[in-house]
């Protein structure tokens, strides 16, 4: 929400083995949820938010998103920017630079045009996405490959970027209930269209470097495998104030955890909520 990140950036658990950080922080903060409608933005232009990525004690990566206001084919439109790097001790066993774009409408959300660079242990990709709504389609750009893919795609379908971004306009939080699920159609690639589900799982006040915040708890889930222990092994805490803005993330392994914290942010539209006592 991704994003989440979003939203995670990668780096070396056990041989041969690496986690996508930009994925999923910036994904499963899709539901970064307010229901306030676009007319009532929940966020503004200068927004930034930096991620600390970490195993146990040791830092992993850095992840930061910054959004601003920018002219898109004649459009006024808003430019989000995800950046991520390991760092210290990890970058020496398993570097990743990764560069993660999206125009998006400030109207209604819907993205234009992404962007997805990544270096990651020696895996590149340049991908550029462009986005026609009036006619259902966007054509995926593979500058390594030199390949162009038209894919036909769904009303309402985001970007891993935008859609941390609509969703914290567009969707009744007040109304939530425990179990509640949400599903949305979301672009990552030049291959296929997938649906990304999350479950919200009620409230919980954490302990940050901010002091103790109160937050809202979802689980997204993701397909088991090589690195995650079970589909179920990601949990997401969601500030519970105007901004829901990602706190914390946890990612359960098949070796350990890793854990991204929200290191710093400004520009925010609201205040940063606090439990003084």
């Amino acid at each position: 929400m991704a994003l989440l990140f979003y939203y995670f950036y990668n780096w070396i658990v056990m041989k041969k083995t690496y986690l996508t950080f930009v994925l999923i922080l910036i994904s499963i903060s899709l539901f970064a949820q307010n229901g306030n409608g676009v007319n009532s933005s929940v966020f503004k232009s200068g927004e930034w938010f930096q991620f600390r990525i970490h195993y146990g004690p040791f830092n992993a990566s850095y992840a930061t998103m910054q959004l601003n206001e920018t002219n898109y084919k004649g459009k006024s439109v808003y430019h989000v920017i995800g950046k991520g790097t390991t760092t210290g001790l990890a970058r020496l066993f398993f570097k990743v630079d990764d560069n993660y774009e999206s125009y998006f409408d400030k109207v209604d959300g819907k993205p234009y045009r992404f962007i997805r660079q990544i270096d990651e242990g020696g895996y590149t990709k340049d991908l550029e996405i462009l986005f026609n709504h009036e006619v259902n389609s966007a054509i995926a750009y593979d500058r390594k490959r030199k390949k162009d893919t038209t894919l036909t795609i769904p009303v309402g379908v985001q970007d891993m970027m935008s859609a941390f971004y609509y969703f914290r306009n567009n969707v009744e939080f007040n109304k939530l209930k425990y179990g509640d699920d949400f599903v949305i159609d979301m672009i990552l690639d030049d291959d296929e269209i997938f649906k990304f589900k999350m479950r919200y799982l009620g409230k919980e006040v954490l302990r940050t470097k901010f002091g103790k915040v109160e937050t809202l708890k979802f689980r997204p889930y993701v397909q088991s495998g090589r690195v995650f222990k079970a589909k179920e092994s990601l949990t997401v805490w969601i500030s519970n104030d105007e901004n829901r803005a990602p706190v914390r993330i946890k990612a359960s392994l098949r070796v350990g955890s890793i854990v991204a914290d929200l290191e710093g942010f400004k520009g925010l539209k609201n205040s940063f909520k606090i439990i003084m006592n």
